[in-house]
């Protein structure tokens, strides 16, 4: 556990986030299983739950520091966990966090977009944007890894993993809701785990913090969720050309008709574009899974 109590600023981020989602409630709970379940299966509910699930647990545990959240209802939320006991990533993978170490927590809130395609990835850019604001001309340090990885780059085209997305939707009445699941490693964890691919924000700012990692970011991540539902993921391509960090890199997935080739960047609706000698094909599909190649790179 961190060696001193963490200071969230709860009502302040409501402050400032709620002139975007009325009817917002931010929350933090010291520990959970996933914030994404949690939410998910709070808009599932329809009557309000009994004392013996999961989301009954979460209303006792933040009753002191949530702010205007109501039993159970499909209103925008903000749902921070000091420690994720079962947190997940694309695909089924666990995804590890230390209490204090990491910042994970999960915005819902009810996205109507005319295209979905691409949102992980203006998610991802909004996030690198926020944490290595960039200078023209600047060499990013936070790169966007097709499909929904943040990346600390070394330099030379590749780097380790700083941070993932998830995210889930669920209909709910006339309405469909989209859950954010954001995990991002704020602290430097065991020199093992350091030379297997993990990286942190504290390697570009060693004073941040989870709390102060979240402030940093929240802002951005809305209103970049605003515009997606507006314009869609083009009008986040530019800024994803510039953090693409599979660009020309020659890359495997787990697509049959795509093992490996050379990514040569997207196409309009977010699709990863990739060289092969039978031309170029597009990889689209949520399941694919895309590492640098040779072997023995970083995980994704």
């Amino acid at each position: 556990m961190p060696d001193h109590p963490l200071r969230w600023g709860a009502e302040a981020l409501w402050e400032q986030l709620t002139p975007q989602l009325p009817g917002l409630s931010v929350e933090v709970v010291a520990r959970i299983a996933s914030t994404n379940s949690a939410l998910l299966e709070r808009a599932r509910i329809v009557a309000p739950p009994s004392d013996d699930g999961e989301f009954a647990q979460v209303r006792r545990s933040v009753e002191s520091s949530a702010f205007g959240r109501r039993a159970a209802d499909l209103q925008p939320c903000l749902l921070v966990a000091e420690h994720q006991t079962h947190g997940r990533g694309r695909q089924g993978r666990v995804w590890q966090a230390a209490p204090g170490a990491s910042l994970t927590f999960s915005l819902a809130l009810p996205l109507a977009p005319r295209d979905w395609a691409g949102l992980s990835l203006a998610v991802g850019v909004a996030l690198a944007e926020a944490l290595d604001p960039l200078q023209p001309q600047a060499r990013p340090l936070v790169g966007v890894k097709w499909p929904n990885d943040l990346w600390l780059l070394d330099g030379e085209g590749g780097g380790r993993k700083m941070g993932g997305i998830l995210i889930e939707t669920v209909a709910a009445a006339n309405r469909r809701l989209a859950v954010i699941g954001i995990g991002i490693n704020v602290q430097p964890m065991s020199p093992s785990e350091a030379a297997s691919g993990y990286a942190c924000v504290q390697e570009i700012d060693p004073q941040a913090t989870a709390p102060q990692v979240l402030q940093r970011i929240a802002r951005p991540l809305v209103d970049a969720l605003r515009r997606f539902e507006l314009e869609g993921f083009p009008a986040f391509a530019a800024a994803y050309a510039r953090r693409d960090m599979l660009r020309d890199r020659a890359v495997r997935t787990t697509h049959p008709d795509v093992p490996e080739g050379v990514a040569v960047g997207l196409s309009d609706n977010g699709g990863l574009l990739v060289k092969t000698p039978e031309g170029i094909k597009e990889v689209t599909s949520g399941e694919v899974s895309v590492r640098l190649h040779p072997a023995g790179d970083a995980a994704s």
